[in-house]
Parts: C-alpha cells; sequence; structure tokens
C-alpha cells in the first residue's frame, strides 16, 4: 500500500492499513486491507479516518463472530467514535471519512464500503468494481438520468451521500455472501484520487502485469503525472495458496500501516458533506 499527498495540497488525509493472514498459530488467519479518505480540513480529515482504521482494525481482530456480523459493528463503531470526537472538539466539528475494507479469511474475500473509495476485483483481465460509489452522480447514472461521461464532467461530483462520523445514521455497504477468491486474484483498494485520475483500464493494466508493490508506486505516479489534484492512496494484494509459494516469506499479524508520505517510502510501518476543492 503507498498513498502520497499529492501535488496540490499540504496535508494528507488518507489513511491506508492492512493486516495480512498467517497460517502460524501465533498470528491471525484472517487479514485486513482498508483505505479511508477523510475530509473536513484542518487536519481533521486526517483524524477521522485514523479514527475509522484503528476502530475498524480493532473489532476485525478483538471481536469473535461471522465477518459481515462484525464488519456492520466495526463500520457502526467507527461512525460513532468519529460523530462523538467530533462533538467533543469543536475544531473538528463535521470531519468524516470514507471507509473501504476487504476482509480476507480463508479463500474468501468481505467487503465494507462508506463513501466513494473503491475496491475491486481483478480476475485475469477483467477488472470488476467490488464497491458502490456512494455519490450523487453515480446514484443519478444508477437511476438513468445521466451518463457515466457526464458524471466524469459533473459539478456535483464531489458530493458524497454517506460519511462516517458526520451522522448518527449509517447503512454501510456489505458483503452477505463472501467472495471466493482464487489463486492469481487481485484486490486493488483506493481512494478517489487515483480512480478520479486514472481509468480503470489503467488500474487493470498496471495491477495486472506488474508486482503489487511496484503497480502500487506506478499508479500512484499515473495519478500525479494526471495532477494530482487529491491525496492519492491505493493497495494491491494478490491472492496465492500456500503450497504454490512454499518459498515466501512468513508473515506474521501486523498492526496496521498507515498513509505513507510519498511514494519513495513503501511499505514502512508509520502512524500516519461535499468535498473542499
Amino acid at each position: 500500500m503507498l498513498s502520497d499527498v499529492g501535488s496540490v495540497r499540504t496535508v494528507n488525509e488518507d489513511t491506508v492499513a492492512f493486516v495480512l493472514p498467517s497460517d502460524d498459530e501465533a498470528g491471525s488467519t484472517r487479514g485486513l486491507i482498508l483505505v479511508a479518505d477523510g475530509m473536513g480540513g484542518h487536519a481533521a480529515g486526517e483524524v477521522a479516518s485514523s479514527i475509522a482504521a484503528e476502530v475498524v482494525r480493532r473489532c476485525l481482530f478483538e471481536i469473535e463472530g461471522k465477518v459481515p456480523d462484525i464488519l456492520s459493528i466495526a463500520f457502526n463503531a467507527a461512525n460513532n467514535a468519529i460523530f462523538d470526537y467530533a462533538q467533543a472538539h469543536s475544531e473538528y466539528a463535521g470531519m468524516g471519512t470514507t471507509c473501504t475494507a476487504l476482509v480476507i479469511e480463508g479463500e474468501t474475500a468481505w467487503l465494507a464500503h462508506v463513501g466513494d473509495s473503491r475496491a475491486y476485483l481483478l480476475r485475469g483481465s477483467q477488472l470488476k468494481q467490488l464497491s458502490e460509489d456512494q455519490t450523487l452522480v453515480a446514484k443519478m447514472v444508477r437511476e438513468g438520468s445521466m451518463t457515466a461521461e457526464e458524471a466524469k464532467t459533473s459539478e456535483h461530483s464531489n458530493i458524497i451521500l454517506q460519511a462516517l462520523g458526520t451522522g448518527q445514521q449509517l447503512e454501510p455497504q456489505l458483503s452477505k455472501e463472501g467472495l471466493p477468491l482464487v489463486q492469481g486474484d487481485t484486490l486493488i483498494v483506493c481512494s478517489d484520487g487515483l480512480h478520479g485520475l486514472v481509468e480503470d483500464r489503467a488500474i487493470a493494466d498496471l495491477a495486472g502485469r506488474l508486482s503489487p508493490a511496484e503497480a502500487c508506486q506506478q499508479l500512484v505516479q499515473a495519478a500525479l503525472l494526471a495532477g494530482g489534484h487529491d491525496n492519492v492512496s491505493v493497495g494491491v494484494f494478490r491472492a496465492r495458496s500456500v503450497e504454490a509459494d512454499t518459498a515466501a516469506p512468513h508473515h506474521r499479524k501486523t498492526r496496521p500501516i498507515p498513509a505513507m508520505g510519498s511514494a519513495e517510502q513503501a511499505t514502512r510501518e508509520i502512524p500516519a458533506f461535499e468535498r473542499q476543492p
């Protein structure tokens, strides 16, 4: 995963995090991939996205139960935590964050999503968007009152319909049935700082033919070359069986890896309703 402040902004309000699953008895067989894109100005978005990532992680690894049930609890807990924190700190009033999370357990993935960050599945050369954009223009496209091409240039493209922390009611998109994974599947999560500037076909091309780490670097660079007017965050993960990769280094359960400061810093553990232009 990589996150970059972009070419225009001075503060990175995105948070990215992942926990790799392990087959070691000392580790967790459950994995987490998450991107949160904060909003609110004056670093409030950074606070909101960091709270979301930490609360979701804690719930996922501290609560027993079925993954969809835990994700529902986790997203509502994160929503309440951000809302309550903003109520107690006037300087953070109105802050919120998108949050898109994929949980991996065994050979299955589950999605939980709020806002306009995205999760994709790349299988072979076919890229499928798993998350549903919760934006005004996406809703209008789904209802047939706007075309996809019109949506790209709409003056309302920055209006999102739902975010964590902006209200006490939340209806996240949750996988009721898990997504079966096969070897070679590539999972991609990203903020709109990437998918808003880089076409899906370019995302599929880079994520499909490069290693995950190289793909992250090239995707961030592509967004920067396209203007980089927002923070840019992306994670690329490829499914492979233990039997197919016995020489791979063993991964233990780790804490999340929040947002990176630049594209040159890769996978190093460090702390890290209308969108403002």
